[in-house]
């Protein structure tokens, strides 16, 4: 922790420095969430005023994710070469501009090709900011501001919908745009202001093609890592598929208005907040991979509830979103450990390996907004029987990293989840 307070100033204090870096990633990481969740509620009525069906629209979520997902690649690479506060500012301000622009789409190629640009810059915070953690701090520390880091973060797919239905209600879809520009402007000035460089320039690497080449080969040629990124983007997506159902799970099946998104998101943001609380307080108590197992076993439990209740006939609020929060808890407390066990893989490398980490699950999120989402979201039981599917493979994706060899890479600082 000697390293956050040195880094945030001499004159703040070990909890407030901790705080600080908390506040900074998470709100570094929310401008994914904001950018996909938030006009959600706006889909239906987008459709009608461009002229489109709503499968049309929604594809303006996958011409923002594949953009985000090749992009991510580069995000935490430049930021190895350039420093990571260059990187920040400049995702953030694009952002910004990007999403001021998607206010005044009249058409959908229109909007298509603006939420490409979003998707462009919207991955550097989160890329950067997963590897500024693991710049600053070491072993349970890194594991505890990564859970704490996940606690604020997982307010945001809550707030988001809420901010955006009522937007939409009040002034149009368009507002909606209108307030991510806005987020992105605090942002920028909120890291333009307090957010430090932590990569040493005599640490930094090169942008040489050949080093770009090597380094991306080492890393995606690593079937640890691959196997380990089959884990955490599965796991994640057993709870984004009902995300990107949302209107469908919500207004069709369950009957709720646009304003009502709080039945989906509440819970499953009250269980990643529960689950990343624990991962914290767990951290000094178990190591990493235990954490990770008991996480397995709560989202095993709550993937069968899920699967046997719609199976049994019809489901109605609020017994059909009782299963997410108690999913969202074992997620979250997988979540910290898994992220320090990929980039530990190679630490001369972590902001490349945490640009691949957000690669492999940024194409799992496309792949599964444009198709698998559209094949499931037609009846509550196979949503859940997807959902369930999802978490079976990321647990064997688990299961395989834990069974391969790790790659022959010189550490320069001990592991962190154990």
């Amino acid at each position: 922790m000697r390293a956050v307070t040195d880094t945030l100033g001499d004159s703040t204090s070990r909890p407030a420095a901790s705080a600080k870096l908390a506040m900074l990633i998470a709100a570094l990481s929310a401008v994914g969430p904001f950018a996909v969740d938030t006009y959600l509620p706006s889909l239906p009525e987008m459709a009608r005023m461009l002229g489109v069906s709503q499968l049309a629209v929604q594809q303006s979520l996958t011409a923002y994710m594949v953009p985000f997902a090749l992009m991510s690649l580069w995000h935490g690479a430049i930021s190895d070469a350039l420093g990571r506060r260059r990187v920040v500012l400049w995702g953030s301000a694009l952002f910004g501009v990007a999403s001021i622009l998607c206010a005044f789409a009249t058409s959908i190629e229109w909007l298509i090709a603006l939420r490409a640009l979003q998707g462009m810059v919207a991955g550097a915070g989160m890329v950067v900011g997963r590897a500024i953690v693991r710049d600053l701090l070491d072993g349970p520390e890194a594991q505890r501001m990564m859970a704490h880091v996940n606690m604020a973060f997982a307010v945001a797919p809550a707030v988001a919908p809420i901010i955006g239905g009522w937007l939409h209600h009040w002034f149009g879809w368009e507002s909606v745009f209108w307030f991510l520009g806005a987020y992105a402007g605090g942002i920028w000035l909120f890291c333009r202001n307090l957010l430090p460089e932590t990569l040493p320039v005599e640490r930094r690497t090169s942008l040489r093609p050949r080093a770009l080449f090597v380094g991306y080969l080492q890393v995606l040629g690593s079937g640890r890592f691959l196997a380990h990124g089959v884990a955490s983007t599965c796991n994640f997506l057993a709870i984004f598929v009902y995300i990107v159902s949302a209107p469908v799970f919500l207004m069709t099946h369950l009957g709720v208005g646009e304003t009502d998104f709080l039945w989906l998101f509440g819970p499953t943001t009250a269980g990643m907040l529960v689950g990343a609380w624990l991962s914290g307080r767990l951290a000094h108590r178990l190591s990493g991979r235990s954490t990770i197992w008991i996480g397995y076993g709560i989202m095993g439990v709550a993937a069968v509830a899920n699967v046997a209740m719609n199976s049994a006939g019809d489901v109605a609020l609020p017994w059909a979103v009782v299963p997410f929060p108690l999913y969202t808890i074992g997620m979250s407390m997988t979540f910290p450990s898994l992220t320090l066990l990929a980039l530990d893989l190679f630490p001369e490398r972590r902001g490349m390996a945490a640009s691949c980490q957000s690669f492999i699950q940024t194409t799992g999120s496309a792949v599964t907004a444009a198709v698998l989402a559209p094949l499931l979201w037609g009846a509550t039981r196979s949503l859940a029987l997807g959902g369930a599917a999802l978490t079976c493979a990321g647990f064997a994706g688990f299961l395989l990293f834990r069974s391969m060899r790790a790659p022959s890479v010189t550490p320069t600082r001990a592991s962190s989840a154990g």
